[in-house]
C-alpha cells in the first residue's frame, strides 16, 4: 500500500513538472520555436556545448563499462576460482558519534559478512566511546562467529577520522599480513550488502597493479523528502561517474564509506602518513593540514605510489545518512562545502602528477573540476544580462532549456539502476548553481575545513596579521574573480 501511494505521488510529480514546462513554452513568443528565426530556442545551448560534451563522454564511458567491459572482467574473475581468494580479510570499521541503532546495523552486517565470506577474517573496530565497544561485544556474543573470524579493538581519542584510520592501519600492520591479504575500510554508517567481500576481492588478483577499489552505494536518509531525493540523485550520478573512471582504472576517490585495499598498501608507512597527516603548501594561505578528505588523500597516495584504482558496480553498500541540519538549504550547503573543498584541495597537486601517470581523460576531468565552477554559471549569467538588456523572453527561453535538458538528464540516469524521481530535474539545477557558488567560495578559502558530524575544526594558531591577510586576501580575490567573470560576459553580450 505504501509503495502504491509512493508511485501515485511520483506520477503526480512528473505530471506537475511536465505541466510547468508546457506552461513555460506557451508563455514564449512563437518565433522562439521557428528554426528560421534568430531566437530559435536551441541557440541558447551553444554556450554549454563543451560542458554537455563532457557529461556525454562520462555517460557513454560509464554505460560502456557497466554493460560491456565490467561483465567481461567479472567473467574473467570468476574463471580464477579459488586462485583469487585472499589469504586474510580485515574488515576495519571507524565509528564516532553515530547513533546506537545505526552502529548496530553496521556491525551486524560486518559480522555477518565476516562469517559468510568463508575467508579467515579479522574485524577491526576503531572506536572512541566505550559504549560502542560494549555494543560490538554483545553482538559478537549473539552471532558467535567461528574460529576463523576474530575481533580486534582499537581505542582512539576523538581527534578526527584521519587519526582513527591511521591507528587502525597500524593495528592491522602488527598482524603482519602477507601480500595476498586485503583490507576493507568501512565507515560507521555503512551497512554492507550480503556478498560484498566475495564480489570485490577477485579483482586484486585479476589486476595486479590495482591498489584499491570502491563499490556502489545506495542510501537511507533520516531527513525530509527533498533531502532524501538529493542524496539519491547524488549516488546515481556517482555510479555513472565511477563507472566512467573505472574504465581507465583511475577512480578519483576511494570513499571511506566502503573501499578495499591491498594489505601491503595500508601497511606502507608512506600511505599511513598520507592519510594521517596530509597537508598542502598554498602560495597565499601557507601550509595547512587536511582535516577532512581522507578518501582523496588515499587516492592521491595510491597514484603517487604507482597503483591503479578500480570500481566494482555490482558490489553495494547502504549508507545511513544523517543530514547535519534540518533545513535542506543549510544541510546541502554544509555538505557541498566539505565535498568540494576536498576535491579542490587535491586537484592542484594531482594535476602535477602529469598526463603520463594520470592518463589523458583523467587529466581532462581534473581540469574540468577547476573550470566547472564558472562554466556552470555561464548560461544563467548570460540569460540574466540578455533579459535586462533586451527582453525577458531570453530568461524564459533559458529556463525552458534548463527544464528540458534536466528532464533528459534525469531519464538518462535510469540506466544506472538507481531510483529516479520527479524532483531530480530541479535538484540537478540547484546543484549546478548553488554548487558552483560554493566551489567559488571554497576555492579561495581552501584552508577552511570542518566536519559536518563532528565539532572538530582546523586550528592553525596563526599570528593575527596572517589571519587578517588570509581573510581579506580571500575576500578580495573572490570579488575580483567574480567581477572579471561578469565584466567579460557583459562585453560579450
Amino acid at each position: 500500500m505504501d509503495r502504491l501511494k509512493q508511485s501515485l505521488a511520483e506520477g503526480a510529480g512528473w505530471l506537475f513538472y511536465l505541466s510547468l514546462l508546457c506552461g513555460l513554452a506557451l508563455a514564449l513568443p512563437r518565433t522562439v520555436f521557428d528554426p528560421e528565426s534568430k531566437d530559435f530556442i536551441f541557440l541558447i545551448g551553444a554556450v554549454g556545448i563543451w560542458r554537455y560534451s563532457m557529461g556525454a563522454m562520462h555517460f557513454l564511458r560509464g554505460v560502456l563499462f557497466l554493460y560491456v567491459v565490467f561483465p567481461h572482467y567479472r567473467r574473467k574473475a570468476a574463471k580464477l576460482g579459488t586462485a583469487a581468494d585472499p589469504s586474510h580479510v580485515f574488515l576495519m570499521v571507524t565509528s564516532f558519534r553515530i547513533d546506537a541503532l545505526t552502529t548496530a546495523q553496521v556491525y551486524q552486517s560486518v559480522i555477518r559478512e565476516a562469517m559468510e565470506c568463508g575467508f579467515p577474517t579479522t574485524v577491526v573496530c576503531s572506536i572512541v566511546e566505550l559504549s560502542d565497544e560494549f555494543l560490538v561485544k554483545s553482538l559478537w556474543e549473539k552471532y558467535n562467529p567461528p574460529q576463523n573470524v576474530t575481533l580486534d579493538f582499537v581505542r582512539i581519542a576523538g581527534t578526527g577520522k584521519r587519526d582513527g584510520l591511521a591507528h587502525g592501519f597500524r593495528a592491522i600492520s602488527r598482524h603482519m599480513p602477507d601480500r595476498d591479504a586485503v583490507v576493507a575500510v568501512i565507515d560507521g554508517d555503512s551497512v554492507l550488502e550480503p556478498g560484498v567481500v566475495r564480489r570485490t576481492v577477485p579483482y586484486f588478483k585479476l589486476f595486479p597493479n590495482v591498489g584499491g577499489l570502491t563499490t556502489n552505494e545506495f542510501c537511507e536518509v533520516r531527513g525530509s523528502y527533498i533531502m532524501s531525493e538529493w542524496h539519491k540523485l547524488r549516488f546515481a550520478q556517482r555510479h555513472i561517474n565511477m563507472c566512467s573512471m573505472g574504465l581507465s582504472k583511475r577512480v578519483l576517490t576511494l570513499t571511506g564509506r566502503m573501499s578495499m585495499f591491498r594489505a601491503p598498501v595500508i601497511s606502507n608507512p608512506e600511505f599511513i602518513a598520507d592519510v594521517e597527516s596530509d597537508s598542502l603548501d598554498h602560495w597565499r594561505l601557507g601550509r595547512f593540514k587536511f582535516l577532512t578528505g581522507d578518501d582523496k588523500s588515499s587516492w592521491y597516495s595510491l597514484m603517487r605510489l604507482g597503483y591503479d584504482t578500480f570500481y566494482v558496480p555490482d558490489a553495494a553498500i547502504n549508507t545511513v545518512e544523517h543530514p547535519p541540519e534540518k533545513s535542506f538549504i543549510k544541510a546541502s550547503r554544509k555538505l557541498m562545502f566539505r565535498w568540494y573543498g576536498n576535491n579542490l584541495r587535491q586537484n592542484s597537486r594531482a594535476m602535477k602528477l602529469g598526463k603520463k601517470r594520470l592518463g589523458l581523460f583523467t587529466t581532462l576531468v581534473l581540469f574540468d573540476q577547476r573550470v566547472s565552477m564558472w562554466t556552470c554559471l555561464l548560461g544563467l549569467t548570460v540569460a540574466i544580462i540578455a533579459s535586462l538588456k533586451y527582453s525577458i523572453a531570453f530568461l524564459l527561453v533559458y529556463f525552458l532549456w534548463i527544464g528540458f535538458t534536466r528532464l533528459l538528464l534525469t531519464l538518462l540516469l535510469a540506466v544506472s539502476g538507481h531510483h529516479i524521481g520527479p524532483a531530480y530535474p530541479v535538484i540537478l539545477y540547484y546543484n549546478q548553481i548553488v554548487g558552483a557558488l560554493v566551489k567559488i567560495y571554497v576555492f579561495f578559502r581552501l584552508d577552511q575545513q570542518s566536519w559536518t558530524r563532528q565539532p572538530t575544526k582546523l586550528n592553525r594558531d596563526l599570528a593575527s596579521f596572517q589571519q587578517w591577510f588570509n581573510t581579506w586576501s580571500s575576500r578580495t580575490m573572490t570579488f575580483s574573480a567574480a567581477s572579471v567573470f561578469v565584466a567579460t560576459l557583459l562585453l560579450v553580450v
